[in-house]
């Protein structure tokens, strides 16, 4: 086993793999688009080969996606199994590794191609017919398997038709046990956090196939750290849905007797409620709503900061943004949901707040407000954290390994074998490509 694992390092550093992205969206949207990006830059920077089959656009920093890619081709429509088999074709990859994909027909096209397929999982769509795993009326956060008690009371064949000529769409609980079927037959499945990886145990699905692996680190050393300025600016930081709490969060600022600011970045079909709840409060000179922000615009918004606030109230999967806070030394308040405390110590770097405790989480935004040697300290020992426990290159280690496993279980151990095949002696650099192939 231990030379089997001292070829695989040895393959990581001597051969480059084709690897076919395939995700719902080229451009930026939120955490999952985030991690897709960073993890498609660092492979091609070892001379890896990332192309990408979507079936949108974003409208948000496509292009620097598409420096990213090698190649990019879009979806024509829904089941367009035929682009599918032409990408398949054209890019010859190693490995496909597949992110959030609504078409079913095209994931079983993929399927059946034999080619190594590793399913990325980014949220809970996969296995929960709303998407978000809470109840609808009171945001209860669900712990049951899919199944027929999704139907009722749950009501979870009802949902939101975004962009639709109706406001609300059937779910199919058929389509959503295909999907659950599709996906086990995946030769891995990808996971941020340990409550990812029980919420596919309690699926039903292979604890053998599932790796845990958290989203690239963001930091480094250019990292501005923040200043812990005077503004006393609370900063909150992805998609203004329901199930993200700007709504809570609001609510908990209004109960805030020191003064402060506040401001939200991103967008989302719950902003417009939330701008309204605002003005009701009496918040509307205090939080700003400064829609979508790109990345290199959030810098200045991170340096100037004494918290992030993190106001989920669905399950969230892990939480990219709380680790891209301690990146900038912020200490975070957020509520007990999801894999939030796998990477939230409460007192530690910040502060857990009982899920749905707006008083509890105004306290404590006062509190980090008030004293700002306290914020300073719990956002060093995150910053800390993270660069003792998380690197770019280890990350990226750790999933050319899985990737090359994978590629090794399904040819056999002589594709591992051949990629251990010394360079030549007139070019040491040279590296080869798993199918044979030298880059062009």
């Amino acid at each position: 086993m231990r030379q089997f694992g001292l070829r695989i390092q040895w393959a990581c550093a001597n051969a480059w793999m084709k690897i076919l992205f395939v995700h719902q969206f080229l451009g930026a949207m939120g955490g999952a688009e985030t991690d897709i990006l960073l993890t498609a830059r660092q492979l091609q920077r070892r001379g890896h080969v990332p192309a990408l089959l979507h079936a949108e656009t974003s409208g948000r920093a496509e292009e620097a996606w598409r420096q990213a890619f090698t190649e990019t081709m879009r979806l024509a429509g829904p089941a367009d199994c035929r682009t599918a088999r032409e990408a398949l074709a054209r890019i010859q990859p190693d490995l496909v590794y597949c992110h959030g994909l609504a078409d079913l027909d095209v994931l079983q096209t993929l399927l059946d191609s034999l080619v190594p397929l590793v399913r990325r999982v980014h949220d809970h769509g996969m296995y929960c017919m709303r998407g978000y795993k809470y109840d609808y009326f009171t945001r209860a956060i669900c712990q049951r398997p899919t199944s027929w008690r999704c139907l009722l009371p749950c009501l979870a064949f009802v949902g939101r038709n975004s962009g639709g000529r109706f406001p609300i769409k059937w779910v199919s609980y058929t389509e959503k046990q295909r999907e659950i079927r599709l996906n086990r037959r995946c030769c891995r499945l990808v996971v941020y956090s340990a409550y990812q990886k029980q919420e596919l145990l309690r699926n039903g699905f292979d604890p053998g196939k599932i790796d845990i692996h958290v989203p690239l680190h963001l930091g480094g050393p250019a990292t501005r750290v923040s200043s812990f300025s005077d503004r006393n600016l609370v900063l909150f930081v992805g998609q203004i849905l329901r199930g993200k709490g700007v709504d809570l969060l609001l609510r908990a600022l209004a109960k805030v007797t020191v003064p402060f600011e506040a401001a939200i970045l991103g967008d989302g079909n719950h902003r417009a409620y939330c701008e309204r709840l605002s003005a009701r409060l009496g918040l509307d000179r205090r939080v700003h709503f400064h829609g979508f922000v790109p990345r290199e615009g959030l810098e200045q918004f991170y340096a100037d900061a004494t918290l992030l606030a993190v106001s989920s109230v669905w399950p969230e999967p892990f939480g990219l943004v709380g680790r891209e806070a301690m990146c900038h030394g912020l200490p975070i308040v957020a509520f007990d949901a999801g894999a939030v405390r796998e990477w939230l110590a409460h007192r530690e770097n910040g502060f857990l707040v009982p899920w749905k405790d707006t008083n509890q989480f105004a306290a404590r935004i006062e509190e980090l407000l008030r004293d700002k040697d306290l914020a300073r300290r719990l956002g060093h020992r995150g910053l800390e954290m993270v660069n003792r426990t998380e690197a770019t290159a280890h990350e990226i280690d750790t999933l050319e390994e899985m990737f090359l496993r994978v590629i090794g279980e399904t040819r056999g151990s002589g594709a591992i074998q051949w990629m251990g095949t010394a360079p030549s002696a007139t070019s040491s650099k040279e590296t080869t490509s798993i199918s044979g192939c030298r880059p062009r």
